[in-house]
């Protein structure tokens, strides 16, 4: 079928300065005239002609509400993806897109800035008035000739290749034989998101696992009016079923859960009645990928952590000597590193974990890493009466090798954004006077360490030079605690507050404690010192995780 092109007169609109993860709004507001076709305009006018003009790209999402109606309305050819990730989706709920590179990564900030620019300035766009709607959820080819020649639209199902893919990392007959034994069991939550689409694929098909194993696997638009988030708030089902949950259901636990957000990148890892942090999942992924994992058998190029994630996976690398970098939030800062070939495995405290098979985050790779670490520590006692080596015993034996970096994180969620800027203020004009902090910390808690050194993280890229200023507020202390606050990029209104606490612990003799009592005297200097009362007027975080 022959379509004709013509150009569509716009103007600017307010607001559409991708974060960390893209663009992401209320659906209501991609519904506005012209919002969707204005982005992805500006970014097609942000790069190279080669790079757009009979060129290759993929469109892909989560299938969250209005991804079917983008992928027509934009007839983008490209690399966007369309997702809000972990945030809630449907009619009146979350909807993003973002731009990835021929890397397969995020777009770096020097792209991203221009789309922004772009976004300011724009004056029309292209559009195929008469284009056909594309089915989507049929597998083919559709052929389409325009005013600069033929192009075809293919819709592909990735499983196929994704699964080859992760055949090609791991030893998948042993994780099925891991899965086969009788003292194991596993349930995996993908949430309703785009996981399950993968996870019959994988987990029962290619490794036997039961049916009935697999809990929220259909893919829905609402993700069944839950918010796909994969943490102990959100993540309540699955919490529950491992045992972590507020009542006893009576029934005897699985020996390994896992769950995935909306757009399968992120994932939470539980043991029998055991939370992982996923700052402690990416060190243990590090420590044991050699021995467990069949793609790092040659050994790991390096590891690197986003800034706010906890300093577990430091230890580690200074332990194996391996090479250590620690980045700004945000998986491209990662893909950098990757192509240069300075990073194998990486990880960020928001539920993201991932080697350089790929350039995102990658939450099912996660568990079968660890299915991996598991079925290896078992080898000799699958069979037998020997007893299965657990998700616990596996975290406590590295903490007693390494430390234990206690570890939690404040969400204070749609925060009126000009008190959260005044709160952040307040605590880089605190980092003038360190003796000043440390009095008013002694004021708290004495109990409390004294802090070193304090100041807004600031990165400079070991590959492209480039600086990436003001990625969050750090306080350090001299037993090596950290308080870091952060406004995160990923809401879709008002501001976040991130806060995190971290207290090191290298006595193998108190790493046994509750989390919140080795924490306690931290959040209350953290609380304290920050007036986030005073500025936000909450008395408790949205999420603690």
């Amino acid at each position: 079928m022959v379509f004709k092109v013509s150009l569509v007169s716009t103007s600017p609109i307010d607001g559409q300065k991708p974060g960390t993860s893209g663009l992401r709004k209320k659906v209501k507001v991609f519904k506005q005239p012209n919002y969707l076709h204005n982005f992805v305009q500006s970014t097609f006018n942000a790069l190279t002609p080669e790079k757009v003009k009979g060129a290759t790209l993929v469109v892909s999402g989560d299938g969250r509400y209005y991804s079917n109606d983008a992928v027509q309305g934009s007839k983008a050819t490209g690399g966007f993806i369309l997702t809000a990730s972990h945030n809630p989706g449907g009619p009146t709920e979350d909807f993003g897109i973002k731009y990835n590179m021929e890397n397969g990564g995020p777009a770096p900030e020097s792209i991203t800035d221009k789309i922004y620019e772009n976004t300011k300035t724009i004056k029309e766009y292209p559009i195929a008035e008469d284009l056909p709607i594309v089915d989507i959820s049929a597998i083919g080819v559709s052929s389409f000739e325009g005013p600069e020649g033929k192009f075809d639209v293919e819709v592909f199902d990735s499983a196929d290749d994704y699964v080859k893919l992760m055949k090609s990392i791991f030893d998948f007959e042993s994780i099925r034989k891991l899965l086969s034994s009788p003292k194991f069991s596993f349930c995996y939550d993908a949430m309703h998101g785009v996981a399950g689409a993968y996870a019959h694929r994988i987990f029962v098909e290619e490794l036997g696992a039961q049916e009935s194993s697999l809990l929220n696997c259909v893919p829905k638009e609402d993700f069944g009016g839950g918010h796909p988030d994969p943490n102990l708030t959100y993540a309540k089902e699955l919490v529950a079923r491992m045992g972590l949950g507020k009542s006893d259901t009576g029934v005897e636990p699985p020996e390994f859960g896992a769950a995935a957000d909306g757009d399968a990148d992120r994932n939470m890892i539980l043991g029998k009645r055991f939370f992982v942090t996923p700052s402690d999942s990416v060190a243990i992924i590090a420590a044991n990928a050699v021995g467990a994992i069949p793609y790092f058998s040659t050994g790991l190029k390096g590891v690197a952590r986003s800034m706010p994630t906890s300093a577990a996976l430091d230890v580690v690398a200074k332990s194996l000597n391996l090479k250590f970098f620690e980045v700004p939030t945000g998986w491209k800062f990662f893909g950098n590193l990757m192509d240069a070939g300075m990073c194998s495995v990486c990880g960020e405290e928001s539920f993201g974990t991932g080697s350089d098979h790929i350039r995102e985050k990658d939450g099912i790779w996660a568990v079968l890493a660890w299915l991996s670490i598991l079925a290896h520590k078992n080898k000799e006692t699958l069979d037998g009466d020997a007893k299965l080596v657990t998700v616990e015993d596996i975290v406590r034996k590295h903490w007693a090798t390494y430390g234990r970096h206690y570890y939690t994180r404040y969400d204070y969620e749609n925060v009126d954004a000009g008190k959260a800027k005044e709160l952040m203020e307040h605590l880089v004009k605190l980092q003038s006077s360190i003796p000043e902090v440390n009095k008013m910390v002694k004021g708290i808690r004495s109990d409390v360490a004294n802090v070193s050194s304090a100041d807004e993280f600031e990165y400079k890229d070991p590959v492209d030079g480039s600086i990436s200023k003001h990625q969050g507020i750090r306080y350090l202390f001299e037993d090596g605690s950290r308080l870091v606050f952060r406004l995160s990029g990923t809401g879709s209104e008002g501001a976040t507050i991130r806060l995190y606490i971290e207290q090191y612990e290298k006595d193998a003799s108190k790493t046994g404690r509750e989390s919140h009592e080795a924490l306690s005297p931290l959040v209350d200097i953290a609380l304290k010192l920050s007036k986030m009362e005073e500025f936000t007027g909450r008395s408790a975080p949205t999420v603690i995780t």
